[in-house]
């Protein structure tokens, strides 16, 4: 490793926690799933499980971008719980150097990513945009926004979400100056661009990512959207904390989209 390169991979070890152990898999738990294979446009093999809702007719498909750490092994729990309460079908994806996936993760590699995941949706399985929902947590806010400017979609959910790599190291390494910043998932500046509908969800309790990212951000959004603030979640628990209120949010961002595709 050259002294030039070292600053980046510094860089990405502070934004990037992946997990290459795998906690649970689905079957083990009951849930149905597809194994899947993704390869991006720089050729890079990811691993991926396609969840099927036991309900019919199914209605949408919840693409996940997950957040920075861990796997997708770790978002088994709120797959089971959308589909028992919104009956949608899910897909998971590992951005590379996660879990079993190829490679190093980097902001245009996983932008790379949710492409390749867009793709075999729509292409593949011929999931039609009308009834495909982008969903992102956190780090994966920033990969849905950009998914959701390059491909169509039927709405974008975002929880915990922050307005640009700068504004978290301000927060979180406020000895590291930002104008070193190579990172920038810069989402602030790209959500006005956006026109499908959107639901913020943030817990008012986030110990990550402040609730006042989430506002700003829902605030910078075009028309259609909503906000729901979910009293006493942290960053990765808004759907259990908020129980009904955070189901009927997505039941009501679904009924608003239901007649699409």
């Amino acid at each position: 490793m050259g002294y030039r390169d070292s600053p980046v991979i510094f860089e990405e070890k502070l934004i990037y926690f992946p997990s290459h152990d795998f906690d649970v898999e689905p079957g083990s738990i009951g849930l149905r799933h597809e194994p899947v294979t993704l390869v991006t446009d720089d050729e890079t093999r990811l691993d991926a499980w396609f969840l099927p809702a036991d309900s019919a007719p199914r209605r949408h498909t919840v693409l996940v971008c997950h957040g920075n750490a861990g796997n997708i092994s770790h978002r088994l729990d709120r797959v089971s719980q959308w589909q028992r309460n919104l009956g949608v079908d899910v897909f998971l994806f590992d951005y590379r150097g996660f879990g079993r996936s190829e490679g190093r993760p980097t902001e245009e590699g996983t932008y790379q990513d949710g492409l390749a995941a867009y793709r075999y949706l729509t292409e593949e399985r011929e999931v039609e945009a009308g009834r495909l929902v982008l969903f992102g947590e956190s780090l994966g806010a920033a990969v849905a926004i950009e998914l959701a400017r390059r491909r169509a979609a039927s709405a974008l959910v975002l929880e915990a979400p922050f307005t640009s790599i700068a504004d978290m190291a301000k927060l979180v390494y406020p000895f590291i100056p930002t104008r070193w910043v190579r990172t920038r998932y810069d989402n602030l500046s790209k959500i006005p661009g956006l026109s499908l509908p959107l639901l913020v969800v943030h817990g008012t309790d986030d110990p990550t990512v402040p609730l006042a990212c989430g506002e700003r951000l829902f605030a910078a959004a075009a028309e259609p959207k909503s906000f729901l603030s979910v009293e006493g979640a942290g960053h990765t628990d808004a759907y259990i904390v908020g129980s009904e209120r955070y189901w009927d949010a997505w039941r009501a961002l679904l009924a608003s989209v239901s007649s699409g595709g």
